[in-house]
Parts: C-alpha cells; structure tokens; sequence
C-alpha cells in the first residue's frame, strides 16, 4: 500500500554528502528519528552514485526496524526505491515525469514532485504529494524564482486536491503560516540537515507543528 510522508516535518538530505560523509548523516538520521520525533525523510543527493546512494537509502530504510512510521523517499532515481523499498520518489523539472516514473515503481510507491508558481496542473495532476514554493527567500533560489508568500501558497493549495508541502526559508515559527495556508507539513533541508543540533531542530519543528495542526479533511 503506497504511503504518502506523514503531516508536518520532512527532512531534505544536504545535497552534498560524499562517500566519507553519508555514514554520519545515516547516524544523525537515527538520532533525529529516536530522540527528534522526525518521521519524514527524503535522501536528494544528486552528486553520488547510484551505488553509494543505493547503500545509502538502505541504511536509512533500516531505521523503520525500530520505527516502522517512518517514511523514507528518494529524490530522481525510481529504481533506487524500488531496489530498497523506499516508500516514495520524488521528481524535479529535470526527472522523469509522474508517469514515466510510475512505469518504473508501479503502484509500490507514492510519488511526489516538485512545483512552482505558474506551473502547468497538467504537469502533476497524478502525482501523490507536491512541494511548492519557495514560500520564503532562500539562497538555492535567490535569483531564479521569486518566493511566492504566504498569499501564493494558499492559493496553490486552494487550487489543488493533492496534499502540499511548503518549501523554502521555513522554520518552525512558520508552522502556523503553513497550517493556515493549507499545507500538510515543511520540507525543510538546512533547517534540519545543516542545523546545530539537529535532533533539537527536529523536536522544535514537531513542537510548533502539534500546536498550530489541524486534522487533516
């Protein structure tokens, strides 16, 4: 049965893991999960190799042994997640399209994409789960599209049935912003990946959501 990611956080990968670095963000995952409340986790490493992010994954999927909550999704390669029983891919605007990457994992996975403002519906009519954004500045953004605010959030999520996670600038003082606009959770990468504490980051997002969420309709 395809499982989309639970409400609130999801924790974006750092983008720039190597060989030597992946063992430790595979350790601070598992903290983040046993001792941070995290249940959503998206490994997005396109600078390593099928092989290193296969092995990868797999530790990660291990974590579900002891929280078998949690979910696991992998950024632009289907077959990752078909070989490790990850629970969903996500695509950009270079992957594959929602169908092209359903012929790959069937119905096994959820799958989710990537969305921006003006975006053509046609383009992610039959995916699982959106993110959208960026809601605020970021620096991966700065100068290629323009945040869309809470305005253009809450319009996006208005426009659409399929469940929306925000993404771009968010910490947990927004989760508020989020809950009002409509959207199911944060994809958060340096809020989390890049964060002093990580495991702290995840329990302050999970606080902040709890108090501001509302049953999902």
């Amino acid at each position: 049965m395809r499982r989309r990611p639970p409400e609130g956080l999801l924790s974006i990968s750092p983008g720039d893991l190597t060989v030597a670095t992946g063992e430790n963000y595979a350790l601070r995952m598992r903290a983040c999960v046993a001792e941070g409340g995290l249940r959503a986790i998206l490994l997005r490493e396109p600078g390593l190799s099928d092989r290193t992010s296969l092995a990868l994954l797999a530790k990660l999927c291990e974590l579900r042994v002891d929280c078998p909550a949690l979910w696991i999704g992998v950024h632009d390669r289907p077959h990752l997640a078909l070989a490790t029983g990850a629970d969903g891919v996500h695509l950009g605007f270079r992957s594959l399209s929602v169908d092209q990457a359903r012929r790959v994992v069937g119905v096994q996975c959820v799958i989710g994409l990537s969305t921006h403002a003006g975006d053509d519906p046609a383009r992610f009519h039959d995916a699982d789960y959106l993110f959208h954004g960026p809601v605020l500045d970021t620096p991966s953004k700065r100068g290629l599209v323009d945040p869309i605010g809470e305005v253009g959030l809450a319009r996006f999520c208005a426009s659409t049935n399929i469940p929306v996670w925000g993404i771009g600038g968010l910490d947990p003082a927004h989760a508020s912003i989020l809950t009002h606009c409509g959207a199911r959770g944060a994809a958060v990468l340096r809020g989390v990946a890049a964060a002093a504490d990580p495991v702290e980051a995840c329990r302050s997002w999970n606080l902040a959501w709890r108090g501001h969420a509302e049953p999902a309709s």
